[in-house]
């Protein structure tokens, strides 16, 4: 191979880079991003990046490495198809040819079919410039709704109130993260939202974003209330970019179909993160999954493909969340679990949320207790399943399991 061409400025993307240098291809690397800035760290976004004005972007590797690692940069330039057939990538303004490629789009924020949704002042959260443009608003705002009461949501709430703003947040579910997170974690960040002074209403579906001269003035729910509002946040998930893969022919259902070294219908084209879809080794199924772990492992994997050195992606996911001065970590994926065991105690502000299929852990869920994190990732690993008596007892050192 000559040249391996990379599309997406994301974590999976600058991974990919990084690795195929590492796992020794020697041709031509080249990163093709319709984004501006170099690759950059996307979590910060929602946290120190909105709250302090002079904040900058925290790149995920400076300029001189890819200069030294020879890694051609090809920044603000949009893919627009893909020539399987003549091996060329087609850009807006021009092509760029391959012979092997990892796809690596990402994801994109869901725009609901909410009236209002284009008005001046509602905002969404994905990139660098979305970031810039809500700390500029957060400047000014006063009352902060926001639409949605997922990680993204939550996150931001938490860093408007710390910036003293009026937040209100809309949950059309029974309760917050609950795509995600046991009813114990739901309940506990609930009340840690309004213990901050944020009102938080669930099971409360938006019927329309209210303006006045082309800009947010309110927010309508389902059942007639308004809430004024000077800046709407809607966070209600994202949508897979599959549209180059499909519109080249590669096998898409809820993301790019994968086998379980990355590769897609296409042998020569690999894909990696949020847009990929893969059949997990635990669940039996097929998963996608939105996360900074998943991206960067699975970037790995699919160099190392690449370069012919196939093997499954077996690694266990791990997610975060920081909204305000807590810290909650999930491993493993709760999906299919049928029991729950808490280990310490929600009023203390520390505990964790085990989660079990038959006797088989596959999940924890951690409020501010970074050890029990670490440790189920070492026990998801290997397999290991502590007894839900033994995850209940305090006193019992689940660390003592490992070294069985």
């Amino acid at each position: 191979m000559k040249t391996i061409l990379i599309i997406g400025g994301g974590h999976a993307g600058a991974q990919a880079a990084a690795s195929l240098r590492s796992d020794g291809f020697d041709g031509r690397v080249i990163l093709v991003s319709a984004e501006t800035e170099l690759p950059y760290h996307r979590p910060p976004l929602s946290k120190a990046f909105i709250k302090t004005a002079d904040e900058e972007l925290q790149e995920l590797r400076p300029a001189l490495f890819y200069e030294k690692n020879g890694i051609d940069l090809e920044l603000g330039r949009k893919a627009i198809g893909i020539d399987r057939a003549a091996g060329e990538l087609l850009l807006e303004d021009g092509r760029l040819g391959f012979d092997a490629m990892v796809l690596a789009p990402g994801a994109r924020v869901r725009i609901p079919p909410v009236p209002g949704i284009d008005l001046g002042n509602v905002f969404m959260l994905r990139t660098a410039g979305d970031a810039r443009r809500l700390r500029e608003r957060f400047a000014v705002a006063k009352d902060v709704v926001v639409v949605g009461g997922g990680f993204i949501g939550l996150e931001l709430a938490a860093t408007a109130r710390l910036l003293g703003k009026t937040v209100t947040v809309l949950e059309a579910a029974p309760r917050l993260m609950g795509r995600v997170v046991a009813p114990q974690i739901s309940a506990f960040f609930l009340d840690l939202h309004r213990g901050l002074g944020s009102t938080v209403l669930l099971e409360t579906p938006v019927k329309a974003i209210l303006g006045e001269d082309g800009v947010a003035v309110a927010v309508e729910t389902l059942s007639g209330e308004r809430i004024a509002a000077d800046t709407v946040i809607v966070g209600v998930g994202v949508v897979p970019n599959i549209e180059l893969a499909a519109e080249a022919d590669l096998t898409v259902a809820n993301g790019i179909t994968v086998d379980e070294a990355m590769r897609t219908s296409d042998p020569r084209i690999a894909a990696a993160g949020d847009a990929v879809e893969f059949h997990h080794w635990q669940l039996g199924r097929t998963v996608r999954l939105e996360s900074v772990q998943n991206a960067v492992d699975q970037a790995r994997t699919a160099s190392a493909t690449l370069m012919g050195k196939a093997e499954p992606y077996r690694a266990v996911p791990w997610f975060w969340s920081d909204q305000g001065d807590v810290k909650l970590q999930m491993v493993g994926l709760s999906n299919d679990a049928d029991r729950s065991v808490l280990r310490g105690r929600p009023e203390d502000g520390s505990f964790s949320v085990f989660h079990y299929r038959g006797d088989l852990l596959v999940a924890i869920d951690s409020v501010n207790r970074a050890a029990d994190h670490m440790l189920g990732r070492r026990l998801l690993a290997a397999c290991t399943s502590p007894t839900p008596e033994q995850v209940a007892d305090l006193g019992f050192d689940l660390k003592s399991l490992m070294t069985r």
